[in-house]
């Protein structure tokens, strides 16, 4: 496998550096990608460098993961207007280890390989760094000229809203130049990848290796991802689209891919699975003839949920998305865990009913009228039971009479209320 040839047809290239093919085709080559540790779970938006770096070993070359700790620690300036938190070094460290285990779905750390991935981090180089030895040994390599040409520093420096740049911010690239220049000499790292907003601090870099260590590194650089609608990628109403299931579950998570718009499934089939180009274009095709039947959605979320969760969480999110869209059983409604039942019906009319009344037996009119307004009255209930329109937990009922006990609960704590096909109402025991 190419794999600047792979990159490209998957549109995964935004900028390349003169020779980098040839590096790649010459040698083994180890290449870097930095990850920003701010939190102990990547979300969507780091996806497309890991599957860079994922191509990068599929195609026989060692991927370096660089989390960023002493970054981390400033703030990058790339594309945004104001500085950002600053962390301590316990939370470095926990958000690194929750970064590694993520990171394992993709790379393979373990390999006896010579191209087995590596996990780095910049702190551990950075913190016995003194000042005046960094301007001393570095800072004299990059004139403030080169510094300030950057597109980087020129947008926040000429921003109508920026409160200019600090010094800290300023001096982020020398820092991220010196990652490279580290990696070069102590790991034979020639190739730093990311994202096209860093382009300005990885070419730092490529100069720093140039001036200070008479050597030759290259650059390559991946689109940033945006949706059709020109909308950023990868957020939602309630923000992220996490990898860590603690902050996006499996279901939301897959449900995020299943509704993305055609055009955007297209462009995304490619980037974020690892289907071949025969297999992709197979795919389009079947989805230009018929595209009500979202064939792309279906696969890239099945293939992506798969990568990042298991094949039993995909399974588990199709189940639940059958008891909203399709004709799901009581079986596969009692399947659920509380956060997968909580995020499909999340939105539905919600109310809070007696644990302890249920455990002695409340009548179904009394349930879905008085303690629950599910209907307006028992005339509108009896009328829905009779034109048998009404389930609960996915069970027909038309049982006027019946009284509803604490064994009915799903999970020992909800009932389903169900009017005609799409009328949900959630019922919480407390």
């Amino acid at each position: 496998m190419n794999f600047v040839e792979e990159l490209e047809w998957r549109g995964m290239i935004h900028t390349i550096m003169p020779g980098t093919k040839e590096q790649l085709e010459k040698e083994l080559t180890s290449a870097y990608l930095g990850i920003d540790p701010t939190a102990d779970s990547l979300h969507i938006g780091h996806l497309v460098g890991v599957m860079m770096l994922r191509h990068l070993q599929r195609a026989g070359h060692r991927p370096i993961a660089l989390i960023g700790g002493a970054t981390g620690m400033i703030g990058d300036p790339s594309g945004k207007s104001q500085e950002r938190n600053l962390l301590n070094e316990e939370t470095l460290r926990h958000n690194q280890e929750s970064i590694k285990a993520q990171l394992a779905r993709f790379l393979d750390f373990d390999s006896k390989a010579d191209n087995a991935a590596i996990l780095v981090n910049n702190y551990d180089w950075m913190k016995e760094f003194s000042f005046l030895a960094f301007i001393r040994d570095i800072g004299k390599h990059i004139t403030v000229n080169y510094m300030m040409a950057k597109d980087s520093v020129k947008k926040r420096l000429n921003g109508e809203t920026s409160d200019g740049m600090s010094f800290t911010e300023f001096t982020y690239q020398l820092v991220q130049g010196y990652d490279f220049l580290y990696l070069y000499e102590h790991y034979n790292c020639k190739l730093q990848m990311g994202g096209s907003d860093q382009w300005g601090n990885i070419t730092t870099g490529t100069e720093l290796i140039r001036r200070k260590a008479g050597g030759e590194a290259f650059a390559m650089t991946c689109p940033l991802i945006t949706k059709a609608d020109g909308g950023k990628f990868g957020k939602t109403e309630s923000g992220n689209v996490w990898l860590d299931k603690r902050y996006t579950s499996p279901y939301k998570f897959y449900q995020f891919w299943l509704n993305v718009t055609d055009t955007d499934a297209e462009k995304y089939i490619k980037i974020f699975t690892f289907l071949s180009k025969e297999e992709v274009e197979a795919l389009i095709a079947q989805q230009h003839e018929a595209p009500h039947l979202r064939t792309l959605q279906k696969a890239l979320a099945k293939e992506i949920t798969v990568m990042v969760h298991s094949e039993e969480d995909y399974q588990t999110a199709v189940e639940a998305s059958n008891i909203l869209f399709g004709n799901a059983t009581s079986d596969s409604l009692k399947k659920l865990d509380d956060d997968t039942l909580l995020a499909v019906f999340e939105g539905v009319p919600q109310f809070e009913i007696s644990k302890a009344e249920l455990e002695a037996g409340v009548k179904i009119a009394d349930l879905l009228t008085e303690k629950a307004a599910v209907f307006p009255s028992k005339g509108e209930l009896r009328k829905m039971l009779q034109a048998n329109g009404f389930s609960l937990n996915k069970d027909k009922f038309t049982d006027i009479e019946a009284v509803i006990k604490a064994d009915s609960l799903i999970n020992g704590k909800y009932l389903l209320a169900q009017k005609g096909k799409k009328n949900y109402f959630l019922l919480i025991a407390k």
